[in-house]
């Protein structure tokens, strides 16, 4: 069965979350809770579709709560090669969403906000058709592949800031945004485009070769 849009909520900090009144009134939303994420999204009101992980960071209590209000639960045990947030990505991507939000990965340990930047790289490379981000209350994360992205203005994350991801980014071109550049190379290890800001309500960039890291924040 397709899924339009998916919001997988992971166990990192939970400070660290994306708000959810907005996702809870979006129609044809589909949640899937990896390990503690599951309780956070309960916790938040929201009856997860699925839950899927080890489970190992719930105490008895916590589990049997999960239990008793999620009717789809897929356990595995803990020595395993994924992380919960890879199986819930995988599980993810049966469905052929056009979007799947991460959030509850960012915060906390680095290691594993690490391994979440890899796995958004290795789904887009897999995936390029299915549009995949990290988010929590001040930024958002996304991976570009070669050619022409539009930007819309979002005043949640007033900020725009542009990496290479692993290889140089070739013929870099930003419009309609305070610093423009024309043809244009984001070196690896460059932090030159850096809090570049919209001047109206969109704009975008286009590149031809690399794979583009890019986060959006606010301060606020």
């Amino acid at each position: 069965m397709t899924k339009n849009k998916i919001l997988i909520c992971a166990g990192g900090p939970k400070y660290e979350l994306c708000s959810f009144e907005g996702f809870k009134k979006e129609k044809g939303m589909y949640f899937i809770g990896a390990d503690r994420g599951a309780l956070y999204l309960l916790e938040e009101g929201i009856v997860p579709h699925e839950i899927i992980g080890d489970f190992d960071s719930l105490s008895e209590e916590e589990w049997e709560l999960i239990r008793r209000k999620v009717k789809k639960i897929e356990k595995h045990r803990a020595e395993k090669d994924e992380t919960d947030t890879d199986l819930a990505l995988l599980k993810a991507i049966t469905y052929n969403p056009k979007e799947i939000l991460v959030t509850g990965v960012t915060g906390g340990r680095l290691d594993h906000f690490e391994a979440a930047v890899r796995s958004l790289y290795h789904m887009k490379s897999h995936y390029p058709h299915i549009e995949h981000k990290i988010i929590n209350r001040h930024n958002e994360i996304s991976m570009l592949l070669p050619g022409k992205h539009k930007i819309v203005k979002n005043d949640q994350y007033r900020y725009l800031s542009f990496f290479s991801f692993e290889q140089a980014v070739e013929n870099v071109t930003l419009r309609g945004v305070k610093y423009e550049t024309t043809a244009e190379r984001i070196e690896v290890g460059s932090s030159r485009f850096t809090s570049n800001e919209l001047v109206g309500e969109e704009g975008y960039i286009s590149f031809s070769s690399g794979i583009c890291l890019m986060i959006r924040s606010s301060d606020l």
